[in-house]
């Protein structure tokens, strides 16, 4: 495919620290594939014409990225490094960056991307893999819609896990365009069909509901939202530590105050994650699987 100069930016959030994984899942290649979910997403998009990608990292990844996967990726990708960093945060709140050592979540973390995105991105975590497709549809809803957002959602019977139940944002649709994302809690395959807590309620949900993971198409117009967002994030501070600025919230917030709309997309392929180390092999066949 020949290069895109209208493409949108890849925006890819790799700053977790990892902590159920044991590790940096970010730069852990998959058995078979010998590649990173992260490259494999890469590789996705510059397949849909992506040709510059953004990734927020932490710096203790760095290193590595730098000197093992970068070099395997095509040379004509314009590639940035960006730190998210917990001091990154305005004069005024640095007093609360002193006392927390996590970064500050999804939110914060697209934040340190607005002085490198001109144009539409496509964002995604690195931990995530999403298929071909979903970039080739981000890429058409752009080529359309330059200044509209989007989400490509995942049918809920291709999100679950062999492992247990497991918890996603329910997709509220109006037509296509999203209202709002449910938290979903427990979900899992059973006898009477998929079920799931929501408001602790324990209810069935029809396979080909949409869910939310972490596949937008955003605008500039976003970047200003997050930081409004971010600053009234930090004056309700309540010195909990595990306080996070979540990116989905931010969205459904512009959302719900028509200060934007957003389409949303159902996904033609399947989504894989890894959040322990024990399912890499079972994902890595998924997903050489799918590939193929």
């Amino acid at each position: 495919m020949q290069q895109r100069v209208d493409a949108p930016t890849l925006i890819v959030l790799a700053g977790g620290l990892g902590s159920r994984f044991g590790g940096s899942k970010q730069i852990t290649p998959l058995p078979i594939l010998n590649r990173t979910i992260m490259e494999l997403s890469i590789e996705d998009a510059y397949a849909a014409g992506v040709r510059r990608a953004v990734l927020i990292i932490n710096a203790h990844i760095r290193h590595r990225l730098e000197q093992q996967i970068l070099p395997r990726l095509p040379s004509d990708l314009e590639i940035l490094l960006v730190e998210q960093h917990v001091s990154a945060v305005p004069e005024q709140f640095m007093e609360y960056a002193k006392h927390r050592q996590k970064p500050w979540g999804t939110g914060h973390a697209l934040l340190t991307a607005k002085p490198y995105i001109v144009g539409p991105a496509i964002v995604i975590t690195a931990d995530d893999y999403y298929g071909k497709q979903a970039y080739i549809q981000m890429v058409q809803h752009f080529d359309r819609a330059p200044q509209h957002m989007a989400m490509v959602a995942y049918p809920l019977k291709h999100t679950l896990s062999s492992l247990g139940g497991v918890n996603r944002g329910i997709c509220q649709l109006e037509g296509d365009k999203l209202v709002a994302v449910k938290e979903c809690e427990s979900i899992q395959q059973t006898e009477r069909g998929i079920t799931g807590l929501i408001d602790n309620q324990e209810q069935a949900i029809p396979s080909d509901t949409l869910a939310s993971m972490t596949f937008w198409g955003i605008t500039e117009a976003l970047f200003v939202a997050l930081e409004v967002g971010f600053h009234e994030f930090l004056r309700n501070y309540d010195s909990d530590v595990k306080k996070e600025y979540y990116l989905p919230t931010c969205i459904e917030q512009c959302i719900v105050s028509k200060q934007m709309d957003l389409t949303v997309y159902s996904a033609e392929d399947h989504w894989y994650g890894v959040t322990f180390k024990e399912e890499l092999a079972a994902v890595a066949g998924k997903i050489n699987e799918q590939r193929s």
